[in-house]
């Protein structure tokens, strides 16, 4: 799951406005505090990589049609 951009800049900026610790506004928030920890260096979330096959999609199926 992925929190919005929103919802992370309301965490942090609670966190400089109150002066809490990444704990402490973590708790608050219900959220991890490794979570904070990586919006207070990289907001964005980092973009997903989508994974490569290893075979052609339309090999894959020439193959298993040829051997079912």
């Amino acid at each position: 799951m992925s929190y919005s951009i929103d919802f992370r800049r309301k965490v942090i900026f609670t966190m400089e406005e109150e002066g809490l610790s990444i704990r402490e506004i973590a708790k608050q928030f219900r959220i991890g505090s490794a979570s904070v920890s990586r919006w207070i260096n990289q907001i964005e979330p980092k973009a997903s990589t989508t994974r490569q096959r290893k075979i052609d999609k339309s090999e894959l199926i020439k193959n298993v049609e040829q051997y079912s």
